[in-house]
């Protein structure tokens, strides 16, 4: 298990006293209320403990899946990272088994989803579009558990604007050699109206107004891109890494600035 290794490495959490004392539940309450302050460490901790008193506590499963994942996404994508593959890869396996804890739940499916897309980030495209389906597919099951996931309407609408994105060579081979017809499936009329879904449930979150924002310059619609940008901007960080998207919001407004 790569508890030891997250915790005695790359993390540096210490060890919680007395967590036989704890009840699985209490660790997930507590490592919630570690994430309200954006302590990854230590609500990763609770979650970790808590698993070790009980590997199928769905809500620990989910939990410590999307913690990695934020702890991974501090590496690039763009370099090679051992530790932030080990972190996405024990990510992957909490949701699996959140879902296999408890199919009947929107956000078990939804941190598979997410678990499975940002590891394949770091793959080649390849593997990338063998993985593909999976991430739709999850993606889907979290809506159809909650309708107002907007969450899983992001991944969604990501999903369909990576596919597009993809080269032509990169379409013919998924089509052609892996028996992908999902793919035909995938527009950008999809991943706007998925992200604009997003947008509608949390106007709030900065993440969902900038992946909006590069579909809508992909797409040439200028003007509404600016208009999410300007949103991003304005908006109160909430979320741990919300700075770092409106850096990014930052760049692609000055690169669209003169465009019409």
């Amino acid at each position: 298990m790569l508890k030891t290794a997250l915790t005695l490495g790359l993390l540096g959490v210490l060890a919680i006293p007395e967590a036989s004392a704890q009840g699985s539940a209490d660790h997930v309450a507590m490592g919630t209320e570690a994430l309200h302050v954006h302590d990854l460490r230590t609500a990763l901790a609770h979650y970790e403990a808590g698993l070790d008193l009980d590997s199928t506590n769905y809500e620990a499963n989910w939990r410590a899946a999307m913690v990695l994942l934020d702890l991974g996404e501090q590496f690039p994508d763009s370099v090679k990272s051992p530790e932030r593959d080990s972190l996405y890869a024990r990510a992957e396996v909490l949701a699996r088994r959140a879902v296999a804890s408890d199919s009947n739940r929107a956000e078990g499916h939804f941190a598979l989803a997410a678990a499975v897309g940002r590891e394949s980030l770091t793959m080649g495209k390849k593997d990338q579009i063998r993985r593909a389906p999976v991430i739709r597919d999850e993606a889907r099951k979290a809506i159809a558990l909650d309708p107002r996931h907007d969450g899983a309407y992001h991944i969604l609408g990501r999903w369909n604007a990576e596919i597009m994105r993809l080269s032509g060579f990169s379409r013919f081979f998924a089509k052609s050699f892996l028996g992908a017809g999902i793919f035909k499936e995938a527009s950008w009329d999809s991943a706007t109206a998925d992200l604009e879904k997003a947008v509608e449930l949390d106007p709030n979150r900065i993440y969902h107004r900038l992946e909006l924002a590069r579909v809508y310059t992909d797409r040439k619609r200028y003007d509404d891109a600016r208009a999410q940008l300007a949103q991003v901007e304005s908006l109160p960080d909430r979320e741990l890494r919300d700075s770092a998207y409106k850096a990014e919001g930052a760049v692609l407004a000055k690169r669209i600035a003169d465009k019409h």
